[in-house]
C-alpha cells in the first residue's frame, strides 16, 4: 500500500477557498481523502511533497549585511569620497578621522538593529502548536484520533475542532455543531462568526471569510465543535500569503528629512573645493598648492558626526525604551518616525477595547431599567453551561454572569438547549412552581421575538427598540420565558414557542483601562487618532464616546473622503492601507498600530508600523516597533522617546551646520583677502576634531518640554533658512575677529606674525562654537537649569581646549603659539557682542516661528 501511495498523483491545489462552491464530497475526491482520514503512509508521502505546515521563515539580514547597508547612506558615501580624496592628497590625518567616523556609525547602527532582531526572535511562536487529526494506521484499519504537531498536517487530513482550538490550516467544514469562530486577527471583527457545514454552499457573497463552511489559519474556535477537511497548508494558506506580502512602504519620514538635508550639504561640499581652487589661482596664483586647504574647507562644512550622532541618539532611545517600557525598536530610524508622527491609525478591537463585552443595561420593552431581565439571562447562561452536552460559554454569557453576581442560585436546572448559530438562541429549563418547568430563552432579538406571543405591531415596536440600541453601538440579546407542565421527555427547539417577552440585555465592549488617558496624552502632544475598524460604525462611535474621544466624521470604507474621517468602519485590509497611503500623500507622518493579518498591508504602508507582542507572527514581523503589551500608554512613551532623539538630532544639525557654514564663508573670504592661508589644514582638522568630540554630548542632552510637545520633523527648507541666517551671523563674528587681528598685527605695535593670527582665530572659533552649542540647543535657554548638563560640560571643555592648546607642546606642532593678554581681551569683546547678537536673532526667530525650539 505504501508503494501505491508513493506513486499516486499528488492532490491538485484546486481553487482558492472562497473562489468556488464544490460540495464536500467533491473536495474529498479532489484531495483523494475520505471521512475516515488519510493513512499514515499517505500523510507521510504528502508531507514530503507539500512540505511542513509552517509559515515561510522571514529572512533576517546578518550583521555584516547590515553594516554594508549602512555604507549606502548618501551622506556616509560622501564622507567616504572625502576620505579617499584626503588620502589622495596625502592628508592622512583627515582620511583616518573620516573613515573612523564612518566605521563607528555603521557599527552602531548594525549592532542596534541586530540586537532588536534577537529580541524579536525570543517573541516568535507558532500559530498553532498541535492539532487533533483523524488518521488510519493502514487502509483496512479503523480511523483513530490523535494529537500531532500542526506542522505535520497535510492537504486531505481530517481534523477535529473544539472550543479554544486554533485553526491550524485553511479548512472546509464537514460537520459542525454550534460552531463559532473568532476570526478577528484576519478580518478585524470583534464578535465570533457562526460557521456551519452545508453540503452544497450557497451563492458566494461578502468574500471568503463570510462563507460559513470555510475556516482559515489564524482564527480560533470560540464555541461548538466541528470536523474539517484540510484544504491548504504552509505557504498556500491565506495567513502565509499575507505573511509573504512584500513591503510596500515608501521612503519614510526619517529618510525624506535626513536625505533632503544631506543632499543640500552635498551640493555645497562638491562646489566648495573647485571654488577655493579657482579663486586662489585667479587672485593669488597658488593653484594646486591650496588643494589640501580646499579639501579641509569641504570637510569643515561637513557634519562628519551626523551618522554617529543620529545612530547614537536613536540607539540610546531604543535601548531606554526596551529597558523601561518593553518596547522593541526593530528599525532604528523608526524611532525618529515615531517622534514625527502626527496621525496614529489603529483598530478598535483589542486596542481601545479588551476584546470582551460587558453588560451595559438590562431593560424592558419600554427602555426602562429591569433587573429581573438580567436575572433571567443569568439563569439561562448558568444552566446552559452546566447542563449542555458540549458546554461552551461564549463571551456574552461570561459578561452576564459577571454582572449578575450569583443571581441564578435560587433556581434549579433541569435541561438545556445550547446556543445554535442557526437558531441563534439558547434555552435553559429550570423548576418553577409546583409541577411546572420554566423555559428561559435568550438570543438574537429577531429570533426570540419571533417565538413570543405578541401582536404584530408590538413585535415591530420591540424590534425597532432593539435596532435603536444596536444603532447606538450596543449588542442586544432578547430574553423571554414560558411555563410548561413538568415532564421527563427531552425538550427540543419546538418547545420554544408562545414565549412571554421579558426584555433586552445590552452589551458594550470593555474599554482598555489606560486607553482614555493615553488618547488624551496623544492629543496633548499633537497626535490625532484615526480609528480604522472592521466593525459596525455605531459600535466604533460608541467606543469613542465612552473614551471621551470626539468621533468627528464617521464613514464606512469606500465612501468619499475616507482619509478625512476620524472613524472609518467596515474596513478591509486594502481599505486600511489605502487610507494610510492617502494620509501620507497629504503630508502627514502616519503611524499604524495593528495586531492581525488584516492589518499587515497598513503596517507596510505607514511611516512606522507598530504591533503588540501578542500579535500574530506576520504582524509582528511586518512592524517596525513591537510593544510588550497592547497598551496605548506604551505608544505615548515611544512617541516621547522618538521626539527626544529627534530633538537632539535637530539641535546637532542646527548648531553644526550654522557654525560650519559661518566658518567656511569666513575661510573663503579670508583666503581671498589675506596674503597667507587663514588657517593651516592641520589646524582646520584639529579644530573640527575638537568640535566633533564635543558634539557627542548632543546624544545625551535632555530637550525642553516645549520641544517634545509637538511632532518633530526635520524639514530641509526650514534648516536651510535657519543655517543660512545664523551661519552668516557666525561669519560676521569671524570677520570681525579678522578685523581686530589685522589691526593688531599690522597696527602701531604690529607683530606681523601669521602664527598669532592662526592661534587667535583657532581660539575664537572654538569659543564661538561652544556659545552656539549652548544658545541654539532645542527649546532651552542658557539660564535654564542649575546644572550644566552634558552640553554645558562639553562647551566648557571646548573653551578650555581653545585657551590651552596654543600654549601646549601639541599646539606648537600644529603651528599655534601663545597669545598676548591684549588679544584675549579683544576676543572677549568680540564674543560678547556675538553672544548678544545671537540671542537677539534667536529671540526674533522664535517669535516668527510661533514656538520655542
Amino acid at each position: 500500500m505504501a508503494s501505491e501511495t508513493a506513486s499516486a498523483p499528488a492532490p491538485q491545489p484546486g481553487p482558492d477557498p472562497g473562489a468556488g462552491g464544490p460540495t464536500s464530497l467533491q473536495e474529498l475526491r479532489r484531495l483523494e481523502s475520505s471521512l475516515r482520514g488519510l493513512t499514515e503512509a499517505e500523510a507521510e508521502a504528502r508531507l514530503g511533497e507539500a512540505g511542513e505546515n509552517v509559515l515561510p521563515e522571514a529572512r533576517t539580514a546578518s550583521w555584516a549585511r547590515r553594516f554594508a547597508r549602512g555604507l549606502r547612506d548618501p551622506f556616509t558615501s560622501v564622507l567616504l569620497c572625502l576620505g579617499l580624496v584626503s588620502a589622495t592628497v596625502t592628508a592622512w590625518g583627515t582620511a583616518c578621522v573620516i573613515l573612523s567616523l564612518v566605521v563607528v556609525s555603521c557599527v552602531l547602527r548594525a549592532t542596534g538593529e541586530h540586537r532588536a532582531d534577537r529580541s524579536m526572535a525570543a517573541l516568535r511562536d507558532l500559530v498553532a502548536t498541535t492539532a487533533t487529526v483523524v488518521r488510519r494506521p493502514e487502509a483496512d484499519r479503523p480511523p483513530r484520533e490523535r494529537e500531532i504537531p500542526a506542522a505535520e498536517l497535510v492537504p486531505g487530513d481530517v481534523i477535529r475542532l473544539a472550543p479554544g482550538d486554533l485553526v491550524p490550516a485553511d479548512v472546509r467544514l464537514l460537520r459542525a455543531g454550534g460552531l463559532t469562530v473568532h476570526q478577528g486577527p484576519l478580518t478585524g471583527e470583534s464578535a465570533p462568526v457562526a460557521k456551519s457545514a452545508p453540503d452544497v454552499p450557497g451563492a458566494f457573497g461578502g468574500g471568503p471569510f463570510a462563507q460559513p463552511h470555510l475556516c482559515f489559519q489564524g482564527s480560533s474556535v470560540a464555541s461548538g465543535s466541528g470536523t474539517a477537511l484540510v484544504l491548504h497548508t504552509g505557504a498556500r494558506t491565506r495567513f502565509a500569503r499575507a505573511h509573504g506580502t512584500p513591503a510596500a512602504r515608501g521612503v519614510s519620514a526619517f529618510d525624506r528629512s535626513v536625505h533632503g538635508i544631506s543632499w543640500v550639504l552635498i551640493r555645497f561640499m562638491l562646489l566648495t573645493p573647485p571654488l577655493v581652487l579657482m579663486a586662489s589661482a585667479a587672485l593669488r596664483g597658488r593653484g594646486l598648492q591650496t588643494l589640501p586647504f580646499a579639501v579641509a574647507v569641504a570637510v569643515g562644512l561637513t557634519p562628519e558626526m551626523l551618522p554617529v550622532i543620529v545612530t547614537t541618539c536613536l540607539a540610546r532611545g531604543a535601548s531606554l525604551l526596551a529597558r523601561s517600557h518593553g518596547v522593541i525598536v526593530k528599525r532604528l530610524p523608526a524611532l525618529h518616525d515615531l517622534g514625527a508622527v502626527d496621525v496614529l491609525c489603529l483598530d478598535k478591537t483589542g486596542t481601545l477595547t479588551q476584546d470582551r463585552p460587558v453588560v451595559e443595561r438590562a431593560l424592558d420593552g419600554d427602555g426602562k431599567d429591569a433587573p429581573e431581565v438580567l436575572h433571567w439571562a443569568a439563569v439561562s447562561a448558568w444552566w446552559t453551561l452546566q447542563l449542555a452536552d458540549l458546554p461552551a460559554p461564549d463571551a456574552l454569557d461570561e459578561a452576564i454572569l459577571d454582572a449578575a453576581d450569583g443571581a441564578w442560585e435560587d433556581c434549579e436546572g433541569v435541561a438545556a438547549l445550547p446556543f445554535d448559530p442557526v437558531r441563534r438562541r439558547a434555552t435553559a429549563v429550570v423548576r418553577g412552581g409546583l409541577g411546572m418547568h420554566v423555559l428561559v430563552v435568550k438570543g438574537a432579538a429577531e429570533d426570540v421575538l419571533e417565538r413570543c406571543a405578541l401582536e404584530p405591531a408590538e413585535r415591530e415596536r420591540l424590534l425597532a427598540r432593539a435596532a435603536r440600541e444596536a444603532g447606538d453601538g450596543l449588542r442586544v440579546l432578547a430574553v423571554a420565558t414560558a411555563e410548561r407542565p413538568a415532564r421527563t421527555r427531552p425538550y427540543t427547539a419546538a418547545d420554544e414557542r408562545d414565549l412571554a417577552f421579558r426584555g433586552f440585555v445590552t452589551f458594550r465592549d470593555a474599554l482598555a483601562p489606560t486607553a482614555a488617558r493615553a488618547l488624551k496624552d496623544l492629543a496633548a502632544c499633537g497626535v490625532s487618532v484615526r480609528i480604522l475598524t472592521g466593525d459596525h460604525p455605531g459600535t466604533a462611535v460608541r467606543v469613542c464616546r465612552d473614551l471621551g474621544l470626539h468621533p468627528g466624521r464617521v464613514r464606512t470604507a469606500g465612501a468619499p473622503d475616507d482619509a478625512a474621517a476620524t472613524v472609518v468602519a467596515r474596513c478591509t485590509p486594502e481599505d486600511k492601507a489605502r487610507i494610510v497611503t492617502d494620509l501620507r500623500a497629504a503630508g502627514h507622518t502616519v503611524g499604524f498600530l495593528g495586531d492581525g493579518v488584516n492589518d499587515v498591508p497598513a503596517l507596510h504602508a505607514a511611516d512606522v508600523g507598530v504591533a503588540p507582542r501578542d500579535a500574530v507572527d506576520v504582524a509582528r514581523e511586518s512592524a517596525d516597533v513591537v510593544l510588550a503589551y497592547k497598551d496605548l500608554t506604551a505608544i505615548d512613551h515611544a512617541v516621547a522617546a522618538g521626539r527626544h532623539a529627534s530633538g537632539n538630532i535637530a539641535s546637532y544639525l542646527r548648531v553644526t551646520l550654522s557654525s560650519n557654514l559661518g566658518n567656511v564663508v569666513a575661510m573663503l573670504a579670508a583666503g581671498l583677502l589675506l596674503p597667507f592661508l587663514p588657517m593651516l589644514p592641520a589646524q582646520v582638522l584639529a579644530q573640527n576634531l575638537c568640535f566633533d568630540a564635543a558634539q557627542l554630548a548632543f546624544a545625551y542632552d535632555r530637550p525642553a518640554a516645549s520641544a517634545l510637545a509637538r511632532p518633530t520633523v526635520l524639514r530641509p527648507r526650514d534648516f536651510l533658512r535657519f543655517i543660512t541666517g545664523f551661519g552668516l551671523l557666525n561669519a560676521v563674528a569671524d570677520l570681525a575677529t579678522f578685523g581686530v587681528l589685522a589691526f593688531a598685527l599690522h597696527g602701531p605695535d604690529a607683530l606681523d606674525d601669521d602664527a598669532v593670527f592662526h592661534s587667535a582665530w583657532f581660539t575664537e572659533n572654538l569659543l564661538t562654537q561652544g556659545l552656539v552649542m549652548l544658545l541654539l540647543r532645542s527649546g532651552r535657554r542658557v539660564a535654564e537649569g542649575r546644572t550644566p548638563g552634558p552640553l554645558g560640560r562639553a562647551a566648557a571643555a571646548l573653551a578650555a581646549v581653545g585657551f590651552l592648546l596654543p600654549l601646549s607642546p601639541l599646539g606648537s606642532l600644529l603651528g599655534l603659539t601663545a597669545l598676548p593678554l591684549a588679544y584675549y581681551l579683544m576676543l572677549a569683546a568680540v564674543l560678547a557682542l556675538y553672544a548678544l547678537a545671537l540671542w537677539a536673532v534667536k529671540a526674533r526667530y522664535e517669535r516668527r516661528s510661533g514656538a520655542r525650539r
